[in-house]
């Protein structure tokens, strides 16, 4: 077991983007049950509101921000608010994905194609960009990022999703090493199939998941819960010498 100091976020301030569901809003459980100061944040704050309320019912810290991750003024509203209210950040989780467009990527609108990487990549990128910069004055923290297997293998009808999370896997490399030198590390995860509102349009398709468990050697789509420790891990310092690394989280489905 590892020591309780490893896993203890008291006096922290942690950031999750798409925090309202799925495996965002597991993460935040997580964390302020270690002791983490949690800002959920997504694009509905009535929907953050509720799990910062749940969060508060069990004893823990949590303030809800809105914020669109793939509209630049929205962000820079968001560190704002960071800033203005004083809470500080030490742990950035970049969550919010969209995929708006299942088929062929020949036939693929160039709308849903803007709006893809405008959010899996662009927003990333940017709110990695503006929570370094807190980081850096707070003399260092942690970074994670939620990628996907398909990262590593594209998935059939997900192209330019598939794309930008290998993106991401890249872009998680290059600021690890660019900074390194400010003590902040940055990693990223590799979910699989998880059971969420996200990836209803598999898990509800009865035959789609006969198909894709065949493919997952634990034989069973994840539950958001079991993504979250290892999120958690890659933030804590039980992962002091750990950045630049990608961490799937999948059943066995890329072994």
């Amino acid at each position: 077991m590892l020591p309780s100091s490893l896993t203890d976020f008291t006096g922290k301030t942690v950031l999750i983007t798409g925090a309202s569901r799925g495996i965002g809003e597991a993460t935040a459980r997580l964390f302020a049950a270690c002791g983490a100061h949690v800002l959920v944040s997504s694009r509905k704050l009535e929907a953050c509101e509720e799990v910062v309320q749940s969060i508060r019912a069990s004893g823990g810290v949590a303030n809800a921000i809105e914020a669109h991750i793939g509209d630049i003024a929205s962000m820079d509203r968001l560190f704002e608010k960071i800033i203005d209210r004083g809470y500080g950040l030490d742990v950035l989780v970049n969550n919010a994905a969209t995929n708006p467009y299942y088929g062929t990527m020949v036939d693929m609108p160039m709308s849903a194609f803007e709006k893809t990487v405008e959010v899996n990549l662009r927003g990333y990128f940017y709110c990695t960009v503006k929570a370094a910069q807190i980081l850096k004055s707070r003399g260092g923290g942690a970074i994670v990022n939620i990628a996907s297997v398909n990262g590593r293998r594209a998935a059939p009808g997900q192209g330019i999703y598939s794309m930008t999370k290998a993106g991401i896997l890249s872009m998680t490399e290059g600021f690890a090493k660019e900074l390194a030198a400010d003590k902040i590390r940055v990693n990223a995860v590799l979910p699989g199939l998880t059971d969420t509102k996200f990836a209803s349009a598999l898990t509800q398709n009865e035959k789609l998941m006969a198909q894709l468990t065949r493919t997952i050697p634990l034989g069973r789509a994840a539950e958001p819960h079991e993504i979250a420790p290892t999120i958690l891990f890659l933030a804590s310092p039980a992962a002091s010498y750990v950045t630049g690394a990608s961490f799937a989280v999948d059943g066995g489905y890329l072994a």
